[in-house]
């Protein structure tokens, strides 16, 4: 049987549209076929959905412990924090994946991310430093961990330039789609002494790098000592952070030293941190901030006593809940 409408029919539908032309903006076909959806509101999409507020999770760095990571587990689950970073020397330290990933759900602590170390842009080992940091993001994945941290080598025999800021984004981009199929978002960690030393450096190099697959692990301290303002980073690349460490540094004038700073405990040093966390909230960041200090700066304190420190100011100094 025919579900089509005679010619007649057509004709006459068409005569009524036409008659109904001035009264109505709705097309001719809608006057004598039925309507496919009811009526609807359409006006709720006139206003833009909002972004969330911002909601920050609060982590630790197992560095200061200086490779005795089950120590830094078990420090840092105990003052209350909910997520760790360690370092790459944990792949030797332990006998497997499995074994790590046991004790950090013992200690109920999620595994924020893996510091995989320096990318070198040489290209006769850029194969290899990208299998290597591949197969460092494939044990995260098997901690069921969010992120890989890599960071990079300034050149040492020549001023770096565009070239090496254009290399290192095009080999960060290749390591990026790695270990996104694994499920591993990679975090550019800007720092000293490498090619994102000064501010205008980390720029360079996110611009050569793909956005889709190379995200800003932004290191409020590091920024701060190359000359930046951390909270103006964080308004600049909003879109593109994946994670913080949340640190502070300060000047050393003791020339003996073999740098002019040293990181410290949160609220020792010169860090604007409240005017970082402000930033966060403006931004409407929803991820982890990871406090880290590379040593205790006062050798009579252990780890544990310096993390202390640090909890107590984010507590008390910035009102946060660890």
């Amino acid at each position: 049987m025919s579900t089509g409408i005679s010619r007649r029919k057509f004709m006459q539908g068409i005569g009524a549209a036409a008659a109904a032309s001035g009264a109505t903006s709705l097309p001719a076909w809608a006057l004598f076929e039925p309507p496919l959806y009811p009526p609807m509101d359409l006006s709720y999409f006139d206003t833009p959905i909002s972004a969330g507020p911002a909601e920050i999770h609060l982590g630790y760095a197992a560095i200061t412990w200086n490779g005795n990571d089950r120590q830094a587990i078990e420090d840092i689950s105990d003052l209350g924090f909910h997520g760790i970073q360690l370092r790459a020397n944990v792949i030797k330290e332990f006998s497997g994946a499995a074994e790590v990933k046991d004790l950090l759900q013992k200690h109920k602590l999620t595994m924020v991310a893996l510091s995989s170390g320096g990318v070198r842009i040489d290209p006769a080992v850029e194969t290899d430093e990208i299998a290597k940091h591949t197969a460092n993001a494939r044990f995260v994945h098997e901690l069921d961990g969010l992120y890989l941290q890599v960071t990079d080598q300034r050149p040492k025999d020549h001023a770096a330039g565009a070239a090496d800021y254009k290399r290192l984004g095009r080999v960060l981009t290749e390591l990026g789609k790695r270990t996104a199929d694994l499920g591993i978002s990679l975090g550019y960690h800007n720092h000293m002494g490498t090619l994102s030393e000064r501010p205008e450096e980390l720029d360079q190099i996110l611009s050569a790098a793909d956005p889709r697959y190379v995200k800003l692990e932004l290191d409020v301290a590091h920024y701060f000592q190359g000359g930046g303002d951390p909270a103006k980073a964080i308004s600049r690349y909003h879109d593109r952070l994946l994670f913080l460490h949340i640190k502070d540094v300060e000047p050393v004038a003791d020339s003996t030293e073999r740098k002019n700073y040293r990181f410290v405990e949160l609220g020792q040093g010169k860090v604007d941190l409240p005017a970082v966390f402000t930033a966060l909230h403006k931004a409407n960041f929803r991820g982890w901030a990871v406090v880290e200090l590379d040593g205790v700066p006062d050798k009579t304190r252990t780890p544990k006593e310096s993390a202390v420190i640090s909890k107590k100011y984010l507590e008390e100094r910035l009102g946060l809940t660890v």
